[in-house]
């Protein structure tokens, strides 16, 4: 132990130490590894997103404030486990969700609020362009936010310089770089798999289609360059320094690795960016990425190609909604545990509320939700309303009504699957879940082994998450041999044959949960009249 210490230690005076952060929906998360890629301290800080005006976003402010607040505690986590006060790191690389819309003037100022993937107000756009491009752009994508301003003759968008994601946001304002990932870069506009950059095609015919408009800016212009995994990226500014570290420690000139969106860490945090190979992400979105051997047979609105953080094509499945409203139904557990006199945590609740789901009825007993907080551009819901549906014959119990409930967090994500599967015969060798969704043991395993009827495998290192995958990321950029691919760095030098615990589906919860599936797309009626007719 004293040995393993001293080497810990040495790695931070030497700087032999990688730091990845990211910004997910409800967590910013900083992580620092080691020399052999193991984490060594965290910080994180919990945010939110607002309905603003009918938009979700995120304030400027809470980007900087939350940034702060986890480094400051990883930091602290340094010095209290090594006694060393942090001022300098190996390699940096920060992480955010994909999509969105960030779009600044001429002089560095936002123009409109941050659009956050979580926004179906695009329908119009995304439909134009698929057709357009006979390629398809969720309306989650960069490209389709700025179609559908265009097309409400927003008038921000003639003072446009710049357009990214909220990765390439922090990246920029903590290097002056404006690069970004070919992950999260992927989100914003089709990437041309071979040259791993835009597709200079798609720009120019993007370009004719607004010209009417006389912009004084092209879409190439405005969009930040694209980088594979293992390109340097820049250097931290002392400017940035300061911005990351409100102490002053950290000294500048760093060096990072190119900022990538979630989808991409998840894949490097489960050791998914090889052909045939799959990982599923379940928190407050879920979405299932299968890295491709060949392009699909036809365009699928249900079905987004996006590329590995080294730029192979991946078909990519995305609900908006997952574990929202499993959260709000603890939250009010909770309440009454608490109003009970109990003393009962909520993560211990989340373990007997999952586990009581593995005792009820294969189909969840007659019953029915819908767990969506907003719309779902895979069933075609513009708006969410969370719902809970039960007949008269229902067998309404509290295993039925979480199994039912953990069904409904992964249904949407079934229904693009299937289209994979089914559809378009894609073939994988394995699929690994990380995420909330998989922290109470085998129980969500179960569930999304039933819904993909395909063994799921989890890591010890899932709970780590994206950060942990950035990290790995910032060390592969600043250690990697020459020609070292990231597939060879992840399975030779990060993993070493860790595969992880598997659990297989079982006929009993497959069959149980097509069975659902026939209920869930039958009741879609209900769902639709709920947002129609009930406003707050």
């Amino acid at each position: 132990m004293k040995q393993q210490l001293n080497e810990i230690k040495a790695d931070i005076e030497n700087s032999r130490t990688a730091l990845g952060i990211e910004f997910g929906s409800t967590r910013i998360k900083a992580v620092l590894i080691d020399s052999s890629h193991s984490p060594i301290a965290s910080g994180s800080f919990e945010w939110e997103n607002r309905l603003d005006n009918g938009v979700w976003t995120y304030s400027l402010e809470d980007v900087w404030h939350g940034l702060q607040a986890s480094y400051q505690t990883m930091a602290a986590d340094v010095k209290s486990n090594y006694g060393i006060m942090l001022q300098k790191v190996g390699s940096i690389g920060f992480s955010a969700m994909m999509h969105g819309y960030l779009a600044f003037d001429g002089q560095g100022e936002l123009l409109t609020p941050f659009r956050t993937w979580r926004n179906s107000m695009t329908a119009q756009a995304e439909e134009e362009l698929t057709a357009l491009f006979h390629f398809n752009i969720p309306q989650r994508w960069s490209i389709a936010h700025l179609y559908q301003a265009i097309l409400n003759e927003e008038k921000h968008v003639e003072d446009l310089a710049f357009l990214t994601t909220l990765s390439g946001y922090i990246h920029w304002k903590l290097t002056g770089e404006k690069v970004l990932g070919v992950g999260d870069a992927s989100g914003m506009f089709p990437i041309n798999e071979e040259g791993k950059a835009f597709d200079e095609k798609l720009l120019q015919t993007f370009d004719q289609l607004v010209s009417p408009k006389q912009y004084r800016w092209k879409v190439q212009d405005i969009l930040p360059r694209v980088l594979p995994a293992g390109i340097p990226a820049g250097l931290l500014s002392a400017k940035g320094a300061a911005l990351l570290d409100a102490s002053g420690q950290l000294q500048p000139g760093i060096p990072l690795c190119p900022p990538e969106g979630d989808a991409g860490t998840g894949m490097v945090a489960t050791n998914s960016v090889a052909k045939r190979s799959g990982n599923v992400s379940a928190g407050t979105s879920v979405f299932a990425m299968i890295v491709l051997e060949k392009e699909l047979k036809k365009v699928h609105p249900e079905i987004d190609l996006v590329t590995t953080p080294s730029g192979s094509l991946v078909g990519m499945v995305h609900a908006n909604n997952c574990s929202s409203d499993i959260n709000a139904w603890v939250k009010l557990f909770q309440e009454l545990v608490s109003l009970a006199g109990a003393d009962v945590n909520k993560d211990k609740l989340f373990e007997l509320l999952f586990n009581q789901a593995l005792q009820g009825d294969a189909d969840g007993g007659g019953l029915l939700s819908y767990g969506y907080f907003s719309g779902e551009n895979i069933t075609g819901m513009k708006e969410g309303r969370p719902l809970f549906v039960r007949s008269p014959e229902s067998q309404f119990n509290l295993a039925n009504f979480m199994r039912v409930h953990l069904f409904s967090s992964i249904a949407t994500l079934k229904i693009g699957m299937d289209i994979l599967f089914e559809e378009e015969d894609v073939q994988i060798d394995k699929i690994t879940g990380h995420g909330g969704l998989f922290k109470t043991k085998e129980v969500g395993q179960k569930m999304m082994a039933a819904a993909m009827n395909a063994p799921v495998s989890v890591m010890e290192t899932a709970g780590e998450g994206g950060a942990w995958g950035m990290a790995l990321l910032a060390s592969y950029t600043a250690n990697k041999e020459t020609n070292e691919s990231l597939e060879e760095y992840l399975d030779q030098k990060v993993f070493a044959g860790n595969s992880g615990l598997s659990v297989k589906p079982e006929a009993r919860d497959v069959e149980g949960f097509e069975v659902f599936m026939k209920r869930y797309k039958q009741g879609m009626a209900i769902e639709q009249a709920a947002v129609d007719h009930f406003t707050h």
